[in-house]
């Protein structure tokens, strides 16, 4: 596939110090944002939410009894001037905070153009005052007689006023006065901004060692595993997926790494299974062609043993083509089942019966034992062909004295199929492995005396679609026994 993105060329590390540098580089001006443009715009919206909350305070609490202290408190507590006066302007409470409290200096004019706007905005009004300071004081030491300060400068101070008309349990009404004073902070804006210029720097510098770091570390792992994979597609199986430092890659290696066994193992058991098909398809060939090619030359040779011999030959390549087209079609679940109510007992026996002459020929000892009839819903046809293979097994693997024995036994709504041989019996490790289709567990290759050798991967497959259970017990030098178990529909016992 090809790459139809500028960024899926950037490789991690630097995609990753990218992303490390940004971040940090929005933080940055965000902070500088916060601590110095917008710095007196939040001061100024704290303190005109808090004289408002302060003066929610004092409306819900103007009847109790214990208002005195209430105010004190509220006054000391937010550094507000706080005054209560009645209709005619009379003082009720009085609270100052600072000397310079705007709304203990107003006349009676200004408190009532302050009630009246209160009335027109619906019981509240709000104003900021702006105070020359250096003025006000100037004027005071003239007064005084004191000498003068030196001429010039000037220090402006805001003044938050707020003003709400309350109303008390008696019926009259009061006029709550809140006054706080908001400090100029250009001089805090200007030393904060010296102070960021120094943090901007230091975190600059250590915002780039560090990405480096991280985007070092972080893709270090992952550049290894991505030329461990790039092996493990040339065909190099034994590739050994290397990571770590953080758990997501730990796992990821782990991954690869049994894909990669996995991998190497299917890659074998296929190169072993083509050997073995190719061996089992060139012996019957070459028997076929010789045989011919000798009723061909030799007179006399033209014999119904012969052809019965080519015959048999060419029934067992048709054999081995039907075995590999049925595991694919059970593997890739093109094949379906076509259910009916059969006797197993009776499938068993017909199936026996077709081993009389390899009974009589060749020694073998096959004999079948069972306690009841058993009548199970299946497809008849595959679960003979399960049978069948099964008992080729055992044939092909049995012990010296040639004995199978195949077990039927009824029980709890299942029946139960066992096919016991005396072979020389399969080690624990390699039981996990025998149903696969490409395993076998005698790697010198041996032609089946009866099926194809492809049996067990066709005997799993149909009882997965029966939904029966399945297995193998073996003991190394004492034989094996599979088995399987299907439910059972009506069974009866033998007279």
């Amino acid at each position: 596939m090809k790459l139809n993105k500028r960024g899926d060329k950037i490789s991690i590390k630097w995609k990753l110090f990218f992303y490390l540098v940004v971040f940090v580089g929005v933080m940055l001006v965000l902070l500088w944002l916060f601590q110095t443009v917008f710095l007196e715009s939040f001061y100024k919206a704290i303190k005109t939410q808090n004289i408002k909350s302060t003066a929610e305070n004092i409306t819900t609490n103007i009847n109790n009894e214990n208002l005195d202290t209430l105010l004190s408190t509220l006054a000391q507590r937010n550094d507000t001037c706080i005054r209560i006066v009645d209709e005619n302007f009379a003082n009720l409470y009085s609270y100052e905070t600072t000397f310079e409290c705007t709304i203990h200096k107003m006349g009676v004019g200004e408190m009532e153009a302050f009630r009246q706007k209160a009335r027109q905005e619906g019981g509240t009004a709000f104003e900021l005052i702006s105070r020359d300071v250096m003025q006000e004081f100037r004027g005071k030491v003239e007064k005084k007689g004191w000498n003068m300060p030196p001429p010039g400068g000037n220090m402006r101070v805001e003044n938050m006023v707020y003003v709400r008309l309350v109303e008390r349990a008696d019926g009259s009404q009061v006029m709550v006065m809140l006054n706080s004073t908001i400090t100029p902070v250009g001089a805090t804006v200007e030393t904060l901004r010296i102070q960021l210029i120094y943090v901007t720097v230091i975190l600059l510098v250590l915002c780039v060692g560090l990405a480096l770091l991280l985007s070092r570390q972080i893709s270090k792992p992952i550049i290894r595993i991505n030329r461990s994979a790039k092996e493990l597609a040339k065909g190099q199986y034994d590739t050994t997926f290397s990571g770590g430092g953080y758990r997501e890659i730990s796992e990821l290696t782990d991954t690869l790494n049994y894909a990669a066994k996995e991998l190497s193992k299917v890659e074998g058991l296929r190169r072993e299974l083509i050997a073995n098909i190719s061996h089992d398809l060139r012996t019957p060939l070459t028997m076929i062609t010789g045989y011919a090619e000798v009723m061909r030359d030799i007179p006399g040779e033209n014999t119904p043993e012969n052809v019965q011999i080519i015959i048999d030959e060419a029934k067992r390549l048709t054999d081995l083509v039907n075995d590999l087209m049925d595991i694919s079609k059970l593997q890739s679940g093109a094949m379906t089942l076509s259910l009916s109510e059969c006797n197993l007992t009776e499938t068993v026996r017909d199936i026996m019966a077709r081993y009389m002459k390899l009974t009589e020929q060749d020694g073998y000892h096959i004999k079948f034992i069972c306690d009841g009839e058993a009548m199970v819903s299946a497809d008849e046809i595959k679960i003979s062909q399960v049978i069948y293979n099964l008992i080729n097994n055992a044939i092909n693997y049995t012990g010296p004295d040639k004995n199978v024995t195949v077990c039927q036994s009824v029980r709890d709504g299942f029946v139960k199929l066992e096919i016991i041989d005396t072979g020389d019996g399969i080690a624990p490790e390699e039981i996990p492995y025998i149903w696969d289709r490409y395993y076998k567990v005698d790697k010198a290759h041996k032609r089946a005396m009866i099926g194809t050798g492809l049996g067990l991967s066709i005997v799993k497959n149909i009882l997965d679609l029966h939904g029966g259970a399945y297995g193998v017990i073996s003991t190394v030098g004492q034989g094996s026994i599979f088995w399987f178990e299907l439910n059972t529909l009506e069974p009866k016992k033998l007279k």
